[in-house]
């Protein structure tokens, strides 16, 4: 009876954490689609990314300071998830939006997991498997036909430049989180830091930084009075950004963490993929952004690789940081909740 009890457990576990993947993944996918219309009604993109990470960081401010022993025990962590995985990325990912489609932005980023076998084979100088180079490969090549290079690149050269800048700091995340599970501090090990504390902290690190950065005083606040178009519906500019707070940030980062410690990371890694699908299937219903048979397939291939390379890269030798569970590293440990 007991066994039994416990296999039903588990399984309500598992499916409770799909559901919450499934839900994390149409959040997240949803952040683009929302941030686009109030940058094309006039907000700077690097003004939405401040809102969005200064939001982030209001609602869960009260997360970080349940898991405020995260600034003394791993300042570096949530250093580099504030500067990478919130500023680095959001700030390049929007930024690409105001030139190139949703879906090609975030394919783009999704390159990341084939970028860290470059790091491990050149950098770390560490064998990468057959199958990992595969990854990398299919993911090039599956990038190759999203921007339709056989036509000279028909896309915005600056926007794909920002796009990939947008992978390349997802990298340096997937690099420092990917250090081991625990750190070794003489006859004791220090257990990994807790994701929600991690993501808690590394907003409000994102949205200080993105201060500087972007400096919010100058943002056109009237563009969040008036109305925005979505595929010609007018929707209140104010409608999009709590939506991108609440639901595209909070919501999704969340579901995410929770999902990846009830699911196995195989699973949730395969979920977190169906990001980019989504992404682009709203940018093409809500904001007409279409998309060729060529560029899908492509699309397709480049999600592919990147599964294959994020599931085939070895894992580095534990150093100096931990894994945050809910976030992506080179050995496709979790689903991806670091960036958009």
């Amino acid at each position: 009876m007991r066994t039994d009890s416990s296999t039903t457990g588990v399984s309500r576990a598992r499916t409770s954490g799909l559901v919450l993947a499934l839900v994390s993944a149409c959040a997240f996918g949803s952040s683009g689609v929302a941030a686009k219309p109030l940058i094309e009604a006039g907000l700077e993109p690097l003004h939405v990314t401040w809102l969005r990470a200064a939001g982030g960081a209001l609602v869960m401010l009260p997360l970080a300071w349940r898991h405020r022993a995260l600034v003394r025990e791993r300042p570096w962590l949530l250093v580099g998830f504030g500067l990478l995985a919130v500023a680095g990325v959001q700030a390049f990912y929007f930024t690409a939006l105001s030139r190139i489609p949703v879906g090609v932005a975030l394919l783009i980023e999704y390159l990341a997991p084939a970028l860290v076998l470059l790091w491990v084979r050149f950098v770390q100088r560490r064998a990468v498997t057959r199958a990992a180079a595969v990854g990398m490969v299919l993911a090039v090549g599956g990038l190759s036909c999203v921007v339709e290079v056989w036509a000279g690149l028909r896309l915005d050269g600056l926007g794909l430049l920002l796009a990939l800048g947008a992978a390349c700091c997802q990298v340096g995340y997937f690099v420092l989180s990917d250090h081991g599970s625990s750190v070794e501090e003489g006859d004791a090990a220090r257990p990994p830091a807790d994701p929600i504390g991690v993501i808690a902290y590394g907003l409000l690190i994102g949205a200080l930084a993105l201060t500087v950065v972007a400096r919010p005083w100058h943002t056109d606040w009237s563009v969040l009075g008036g109305s925005a178009q979505l595929q010609g519906t007018g929707v209140h500019g104010l409608a999009l950004l709590v939506w991108i707070v609440l639901v595209a940030t909070a919501t999704a980062y969340l579901t995410g963490v929770v999902s990846v410690r009830r699911l196995s990371p195989a699973v949730a890694g395969v979920v977190a993929c169906l990001e980019a699908v989504i992404a682009t299937v709203l940018a093409w219903v809500l904001l007409g952004e279409h998309l060729s048979a060529v560029q899908l397939t492509g699309g397709a291939v480049v999600l592919l690789g990147a599964f294959i390379a994020q599931r085939s890269t070895p894992k580095a030798p534990a150093d100096d940081a931990a894994p945050v569970a809910g976030s992506p590293g080179p050995a496709g440990a979790a689903a991806d909740v670091s960036a958009r």
